[in-house]
């Protein structure tokens, strides 16, 4: 059997509510990585960049960082969460020569994937040949021994 292996992504200061970006991630919780891709190229909200390009990047670090070669068709997104990230304190000009306070609340993206090892079928064929010479030389070997 096939062992999982599993790589992380994670996009800090994203210019976005949590509770918003927590909606997007939410569509691709628990999905194959290609069709999560199609799902955030489509939907048409501004924290679907950002899942996204997180989405990618743990893709990308599961394919290039890992010792064995990963059959890109079992990726899957094991871990999605979005958490808030730092609040900019901002203030707004008011009458009077008031200012009036307001934060910028920013959003963090965590993204953990998991994928399969792919499967060497070349390797199961040189074991089969392996294993025919052997049952090979045993049936000469009988052959021998019945002549003499």
């Amino acid at each position: 059997m096939a062992e999982t292996y599993f790589a992380h992504a994670y996009e800090k200061g994203i210019d976005s509510q949590p509770r918003k970006t927590n909606i997007v991630a939410s569509l691709v919780r628990d999905r194959y990585v290609a069709d999560a891709v199609v799902i955030l190229e489509h939907t048409p909200r501004r924290a679907a960049r950002a899942v996204l390009k997180a989405v990618e990047s743990a893709n990308a670090n599961l394919l290039n960082n890992s010792k064995v070669s990963i059959d890109p068709k079992t990726i899957r997104i094991a871990r999605i969460f979005v958490t808030s990230g730092t609040r900019m304190r901002r203030y707004k000009p008011a009458s009077r020569g008031r200012a009036l306070p307001y934060e910028k609340i920013s959003s963090n993206i965590f993204v953990e994937v998991a994928g399969e090892e792919k499967v060497k079928k070349a390797a199961e064929k040189s074991a089969d040949k392996k294993s025919e010479k052997t049952e090979k030389s045993d049936a000469k070997a009988d052959a021998k021994k019945e002549k003499k």
